[in-house]
């Protein structure tokens, strides 16, 4: 891509903000960031909290570096995603990215039963990072070692599941569709791999979309499909951007 001209707001050169992008299936959390890095021409760009290729929804992107020295803070608070499991068969990666590694038959599940297995997911707990994740080891993320067949284990780290709620689940499918409220650094993917097992069939993440981070609501998003494929979407961007202190305040 050719060099950018800095961007004026008001007849001044941009230096930071803050864009809350709701971003497609299909694209990484960094190719987001690298579109917003070149259009806005600022180099010091990132995103506070990552969402996988295949996940959609909230990706808070800081740009500047009066913006970038707070996406600690912008990453703190609860997360809810909207997530769909595949019961009855595994995955290497618990996700639709890896290779099936089992099968096994789906028990008749009702409603009662269902809520009542979510239920048990509830409250604090310890979550081990999966294999195929960013969690680092000796600097390099951990999917860097398990695309090489190296299976490395972290430490578990606690985290909180605030609710789980069934939204459907279709039995003729075998899929299960919930809500979950939960906080920084849990892994969904774990979570739907864990109530599989405990549904004695195993499961794998199939759909995932992240409504809310913190205090950013997917509501209030940029579109990251029309930010990634329009020719020109600066002044769509620009329309969405948030000062720092405008997050700050929210946050």
């Amino acid at each position: 891509m050719a060099k950018r001209k800095p961007v004026l707001v008001d007849g001044q050169e941009l230096s930071a903000g803050v864009f809350i992008v709701d971003k497609p299936v299909g694209c990484t959390s960094f190719a987001v960031v690298k579109k917003i890095r070149w259009l806005l021409g600022i180099k010091k760009v990132g995103h506070a909290g990552t969402l996988d290729p295949f996940a959609s929804g909230v990706l808070v992107v800081c740009a500047g570096r009066p913006a970038t020295r707070h996406i600690d803070s912008f990453m703190m608070g609860k997360k809810t995603y909207q997530a769909r499991l595949q019961l009855g068969v595994e995955t290497e990666t618990l996700d639709t990215e890896g290779v099936v590694t089992d099968r096994r038959p789906v028990p008749e599940l009702h409603q009662e039963k269902i809520v009542e297995v979510l239920q048990e997911f509830a409250g604090p707990q310890m979550q081990v990072p999966p294999a195929y994740s960013a969690a680092k080891h000796k600097g390099k993320p951990l999917y860097h070692y398990a695309r090489q067949g190296i299976m490395i284990t972290k430490e578990a780290k606690p985290i909180e599941i605030y609710s789980l709620d069934v939204k459907g689940y279709d039995a003729a499918n075998a899929q299960l569709d919930i809500t979950v409220s939960c906080s920084r650094g849990t892994y969904i993917r774990v979570l739907a791999a864990d109530i599989g097992n405990r549904f004695g069939c195993g499961a794998h993440l199939v759909g995932l979309r992240r409504s809310r981070s913190g205090c950013f609501s997917v509501d209030e998003a940029i579109s990251g499909e029309h930010l990634l494929t329009e020719d020109e979407p600066l002044e769509s961007l620009l329309a969405g951007m948030i000062s720092v202190e405008q997050a700050l305040g929210k946050c």
